[in-house]
């Protein structure tokens, strides 16, 4: 396996070597290592390879599809890589180190498989330093979607996360179906439902109707619509109150739209949390959110969270992005709005709020949905059987 970060943490590249372990295989992985860690670590029996990379492959890997630095610098070390330990495949994470992949095996040898955890030209696109100099001159997003397209053409398997995300590929001319593969971002539900609850968090929002959001708190996630919609709410909830689980840069701008709609009773900002106490959060909810904005890659993606409000039984409130909307609606287990639309968030939060006997079934058939189907121990099938048919 091949990673263009430092390992760990990632909790999809350790899901799926754990699992192909369990399966008999064994997994090396190639990672890059940019604060000292050590050169070589086995971590629940990963073989991790480290390699050293400085601020220069760091600042390259930013223009990988832009010039050719960033894969001329970690070429050789790909290289060395295989020759140390003579794999039978190469499974690729993400787009940006997968060029360089390519060129090391350039002979065709060995299977591989492109791993893509997102649609990072689209996603890029939302990214703050693309928006103004100089990244907005010197990094094409168009390239970027150009080069992820022929990277999917000369892969042997592409694994992507969703069924959207495979239609989305198709159009893009990407016609061989056979080659991909659906491994969705699901969780282990014995570990996620095993940290243990804190109940001092319980404690703090006994006395309040509380509506949960847990991760990145962007503005592309919905935040600021979750926040609009509050304004709405405290008229006929009271005690409503907005626990938003996370950070992002953007934080400045929720706090500033809070104190101008004077909802600073209403809405409580805990920062970055560690996931063992999401569970916690969770269960203090009465409803749980995912008003992300709309766009392609939101569209084509799973946002964990809604798994993990699932695990816990939580009722979900969510926007209309294709790939939750699907999910949501096969499951029934929440209600869905128009993305960035805080009237109809409000309208749908209110329904739950008037209907506690929908708003406890939506919370069951989440559960009994994770516990028959949107699991790991379900979807990394996928990824076991992909590997019985090329090694």
């Amino acid at each position: 396996m091949f990673l263009d970060t430092t390992f760990p943490p990632d909790s999809r590249v350790e899901n799926e070597a754990i699992s192909l372990i369990q399966e008999g295989h064994e997994v090396f992985l190639f990672s890059l290592n940019y604060d000292k860690r050590p050169e070589q670590e086995e971590i629940r029996n990963i073989k991790v390879r480290r390699y050293p990379a400085g601020k220069l492959v760091y600042k390259f890997s930013a223009l990988a599809y832009t010039l050719p630095v960033y894969h001329l610098l970690v070429y050789p070390k790909i290289v060395d890589f295989i020759k140390e330990v003579k794999p039978h495949a190469l499974h690729v994470h993400d787009m940006v180190i997968a060029r360089a992949v390519f060129w090391a095996n350039r002979s065709g040898n060995l299977p591989v498989v492109l791993d893509l955890h997102e649609n990072r030209p689209v996603i890029m696109k939302e990214y703050s330093h693309l928006k103004k100099f100089p990244g907005k001159y010197m990094i094409n997003t168009k390239t970027w979607a150009k080069k992820q397209v022929e990277l999917m053409q000369k892969a042997d398997k592409v694994v992507l996360v969703t069924e959207e995300a495979m239609d989305e590929a198709i159009s893009y001319g990407v016609f061989d179906t056979n080659k991909f593969v659906i491994v969705p971002n699901t969780l282990h539900v014995d570990v996620f439902c095993g940290y243990p609850i804190d109940k001092g968090i319980l404690k703090r929002f006994e006395n309040t109707f509380n509506i949960v959001y847990t991760g990145d708190t962007g503005l592309r996630r919905g935040t600021d619509t979750a926040i609009m919609a509050l304004n709405i709410l405290k008229e006929e909830i009271p005690n409503v109150k907005l626990i938003l689980v996370g950070q992002n840069s953007e934080d400045v701008v929720l706090h500033k739209l809070v104190k101008s709609l004077k909802l600073e009773d209403y809405v409580t900002f805990e920062g970055w949390q560690d996931v063992t106490l999401f569970p916690s959060y969770i269960e203090a909810a009465e409803i749980c959110i995912c008003p992300l904005k709309r766009n392609l890659h939101h569209d084509t993606t799973f946002a964990n969270k809604i798994f993990q409000y699932m695990a816990i039984g939580k009722p979900i409130v969510a926007s209309d992005c294709p790939a939750q909307k699907h999910v949501l609606e096969q499951e029934e287990c929440g209600l869905i709005h128009e993305a960035g639309n805080e009237n109809d968030l409000a309208e749908k939060i209110l329904t739950l709020y008037h209907d506690s006997a929908l708003k406890k079934q939506l919370g069951k058939n989440g559960y009994k949905a994770i516990e028959s189907r949107w699991n790991w121990d379900v979807t990394k099938k996928q990824l076991i059987n992909l590997y019985e048919t090329i090694v």
